[in-house]
């Protein structure tokens, strides 16, 4: 398992730089997006209607692939009180539960992120004329990354793999 998990790391190191830079890109155009709409707005008097759902439709985007990478490097909000207090076996029990229900949150997430894509497929955004089912899809991709960096650590704990945090650093930059 070790020497497996050597081989796909680097290949979801690239996956994970390559969703930092997509969110990027993301946040730099929202900003122009919004920033054509106040210029739009104030200045000639006729906003455009396609940038609000626009906007948030790349927001989406942003917020699920950074949610997904912050759970790879291990950077997402915890409370770890409790678990410093433990003896170190605790401690990777507690680990892997906790790594586990992530893993299962986003299977959870895709699986019913998809049904209601399909489920609103047929409806369309009105403003976009895009189909219904596409505001779903950064849930979708965003919790099959999040179920798959999760998994990542889940192993890397079970088999007892430390990644330094200089090593994520350097994967993520």
């Amino acid at each position: 398992m070790r020497n497996f998990m050597l081989t796909i790391r680097p290949v979801l190191g690239v996956l994970s730089r390559l969703s930092l830079y997509i969110a990027g890109l993301g946040i730099v155009a929202m900003t122009l997006i919004v920033g054509w709409q106040v210029f739009g707005r104030y200045v000639l008097n006729d906003s455009p209607s396609w940038s609000e759902p626009l906007s948030l439709y790349l927001m989406s985007w942003f917020i699920m692939l950074g949610a997904a990478v912050g759970v790879r490097e291990s950077v997402h909000l915890g409370l770890d009180i409790v678990r410093y207090a433990m003896p170190p076996a605790i401690q990777k029990a507690m680990d892997l539960i906790s790594l586990g229900l992530i893993v299962l949150f986003g299977i959870g997430m895709t699986y019913y992120s998809a049904l209601l894509a399909i489920g609103t497929w047929s409806a369309t955004i009105p403003v976009l004329g895009w189909p219904g089912g596409t505001d779903f899809f950064p849930m979708i991709v965003g919790g099959a990354m999040i179920a798959l960096f999760s998994l990542e650590r889940f192993v890397d704990v079970a088999i007892g793999e430390e990644i330094p945090a200089d090593i994520v650093v350097q994967e993520a930059v």
